[in-house]
């Protein structure tokens, strides 16, 4: 397997004064209140990077007690050490020590749902193997008192070897200074008390230890019997001198038999969870408060379906109309100082560098960052307060008929105001496979950019009739919105009937109760969010910005200024008032179009343009295309500029440019045919840097973002070829 190299994401530096006491490892099982907790006991004092070779992000925080630092890790998220899914398997790599570039945790803090201690006991039993020193902090124990749980804390800490147990609150901050006091306190503790589980298998063990070449942990030694030999075990297998490792699987066949051995190890750890419930855990009459009666009615298939789509509904609208005035307020912003550093420096190269190149490339990637808070403000909310559990679990029927997960319904549906944020929130997705499926499908579903260049088109070339009782020109909007669903639903089944290929795995689902998010929690996730976008996808696309600004701004025309200052002077002899000024904008206009036309990214539309002549494209419209690729906002802008109007001409006069554009033998390049298969090309072609950026960023590799932009631009070259070919014979 290659190697890939570990991505470095920017992350606030954590200064720390004191020694630095332990690394302690926070485990705990989805949905657990783990990060909550981690967030109230660091706070600020937090960075994010990533695995080595993975984009599983790695968060590190400082918690300070008197003159300690003590790193606290917050691991994934997984149910127990049988590790599936790739975020699992980071966890148990990093417990047991074999994640490169990661030290081995000195202790672990294991975090424990109060309202759910019949799946988070099976995972701290096997930690409690481990013979690390291990706190255990009990969270959600308000929701299990409003629930009726009441458990015996002293009895719970006899049963799991006299491990120190601290209740807490992580929402309000109840019980965190104890908790804080007890992980001071882990480096002194002594290992705890080995439980005997399951004798038979602990007795195999016993004897595969005495044939080991060094010293091995019983906790090793059983991943091997229960796991097998696979790569993750392999360093436990290299401890092993050979008679063992040939004894190993004699030992799984006595242990096992035909049983699946994962199987019946559950069955195993369940019973015993059973009696250790049946002595901690009693239950009283439930106090039925709003709360609990909203999560019963939502728990029904028909109100939280509905439910489901109001939500949806609302994101939808938040991501794609509440953050429009803070993306006009930044392109204003951008606007004007762009303007204030043309009236600086003048007209030359340094100043278009710094205005069209600098300030426009930051600009275009800035105008995103309301939409990125806004959804992912959204996601965060839904997380911790145990809705978006619900809605994939509602959803994953219905998506997994398409080759998607139940949890990829959020970043479709966001993907529709942009990509960028939509695939950002793939990070929902456990499993691989599903996560990069749905990154892929993503830029499909028809983001706010391509709307600008659907609603020239189709106010220009398709006519303003009505089909019943709606119109044309709306059915076809709709009907571009439809094909990039159905493509992008498309694409998803077919990658994962071939390149994802690969057995679905369980949806296995603990619904939470609801919860108030934390403040402190949200806004420090939201902080993390936005420096990851900005640096990963800015760095990107401000540097294909500026090589788009320097082909359309060299080779200069040298004849052009004498030209431009001559027709200013006959304009001024003759023309006063308005009609002056219009007169040059109207000379700026052609001379912009002459620099664009024999600029090197006008001679790059002339050297494709015989490969895009089949779809009924000129030099121009080629040419808007290639400047379009980093993002397609900017097409209009650019034939407004071929087409001598200016880029802040209105929609009017561009479209009467348009459709009056000819071939050099009088045929009209615009036509329905051409104009059907851009649209198309529009709706296919993934023509956005950031998100290119961006889903490199997502897979740690170039390969799904070269596949991604070879795959989309295909089909739109196939789509806009068929439709003018077709539709002009």
């Amino acid at each position: 397997m290659t190697k890939r190299s570990e991505i470095r994401i920017p992350t606030t530096e954590i200064h720390v004064a004191g020694r630095l006491a332990a690394s302690i490892a926070v485990v705990g099982n989805p949905n657990s209140g783990k990060s909550t907790l981690f967030n109230r006991l660091t706070g600020l004092k937090q960075k994010i990077g990533n695995y080595p070779g993975v984009t599983v992000e790695k968060h590190v925080g400082i918690l300070k007690v008197d003159d300690q630092a003590i790193e606290l890790v917050d691991l994934p998220g997984t149910h127990s050490l049988s590790a599936h899914s790739l975020e699992e398997h980071i966890a148990v790599d990093v417990i047991f020590g074999r994640m490169q570039g990661t030290k081995k945790p000195d202790g672990i803090l294991a975090v424990l749902d109060a309202t759910n201690l019949y799946q988070g006991l099976f995972l701290v039993q096997q930690l409690l193997e481990l013979r690390l020193p291990t706190v255990i902090a009990l969270t959600m124990t308000d929701a299990a008192d409003q629930s009726g749980i009441g458990i015996d804390i002293e009895e719970l800490r006899k049963q799991l070897g006299g491990v120190p147990i601290c209740p807490v609150v992580a929402t309000s901050g109840t019980g965190l200074e104890s908790l804080r006091k007890a992980i001071a306190g882990i480096p002194d503790l002594p290992p705890p008390e080995r439980i005997i589980v399951w004798p038979e298998l602990s007795e195999a063990a016993r004897r595969l230890a005495e044939g080991a070449r060094e010293p091995i942990r019983f906790a090793e030694l059983e991943r091997l019997l229960l796991d097998g030999a696979i790569d993750a075990n392999r360093p436990f297998l290299e401890k092993l001198s050979q008679d063992a490792r040939d004894r190993l699987e004699a030992e799984r066949d006595s242990l096992f038999g035909i049983e699946p051995p994962v199987a019946r190890d559950a069955r195993i750890r369940y019973a015993w969870v059973r009696e250790v419930l049946a002595k901690v855990q009693h239950s009283a009459p439930p106090f039925y408060s709003w709360r609990t009666r909203v999560t019963a009615f939502l728990n029904r298939p028909i109100p939280g379906t509905i439910g489901l789509f109001v939500v949806m509904a609302i994101v939808f609208q938040a991501v794609f109309a509440w953050a429009t005035p803070l993306m006009d307020l930044i392109d204003s912003a951008a606007l004007a100082l762009g303007a204030s550093v043309t009236r600086t420096f003048g007209d030359g190269a340094l100043a278009s560098l710094i205005a069209d190149g600098v300030i426009a490339g930051v600009g275009s990637v800035v105008i995103f960052l309301p939409q990125i808070l806004i959804l992912f403000l959204f996601i965060i909310l839904l997380e911790d307060s145990g809705y978006l559990a619900r809605a994939a679990y509602l959803m994953d029927r219905a998506m997994r008929s398409v080759g998607l997960s139940g949890q990829s319904i959020i970043p479709m549906i966001s993907s529709f105001a942009c990509a960028v944020p939509g695939i950002m929130a793939t990070r929902v997705i456990p499993n691989r496979r599903d996560r990069i499926a749905t990154i892929l499908a993503a830029p499909f579903m028809t983001c706010s950019a391509r709307l600008p260049v659907y609603a020239l088109l189709i106010a220009a070339f398709v006519p303003a009739t009505k089909v019943g009782f709606m119109n044309l020109q709306g059915l076809v909007l709709f009907g571009l919105y439809l094909f990039g669903i159905v493509a992008g639903i498309l694409t998803a089944l077919l990658i994962r009937k071939t390149a994802l290929r690969g057995p679905k795995p369980p949806f296995a689902l603990m619904l939470p109760e609801f919860r108030r998010p934390n403040l402190q929690t949200v806004l420090i996730q939201l902080l993390g969010r936005a420096k990851v976008f900005l640096y990963r996808a800015g760095t990107v696309i401000f540097a294909v910005a500026v090589i788009v600004w320097s082909l359309a701004y060299y080779p200069r025309a040298d004849l052009l200024a004498p030209q431009v200052g001559q027709q200013r002077s006959i304009a001024a002899y003759t023309l006063s008032g308005e009609e002056l000024a219009a007169e040059y904008q109207r000379i700026d206009n052609v001379a912009a179009a002459a620099q664009m036309e024999q600029s090197w990214l006008g001679r790059a539309g002339r050297f494709v343009e015989p490969a895009f002549a089949p779809l009924g494209w000129d030099w121009r419209v080629s040419a808007a295309v290639i400047a379009g690729f980093p993002a397609r906002e900017v097409v209009i802008a650019v034939l407004g500029t071929v087409y001598a109007v200016g880029d802040e001409a209105d929609e009017v006069t561009l479209s009467s440019r348009l459709k009056t554009s000819t071939w050099p033998d009088g045929r009209p390049v615009f036509t329905l045919p051409m104009v059907i298969g851009l649209l198309i090309f529009y709706a296919c072609c993934l023509q956005c840097a950031a998100t290119l950026a961006v889903i490199r960023r997502e897979t740690n590799s170039w390969r799904w973002p070269i596949f991604a932009w070879t795959y989309m631009t295909a089909i739109g070259y196939i789509g806009a070829l068929l439709a003018f070919q077709l539709g002009s014979n």
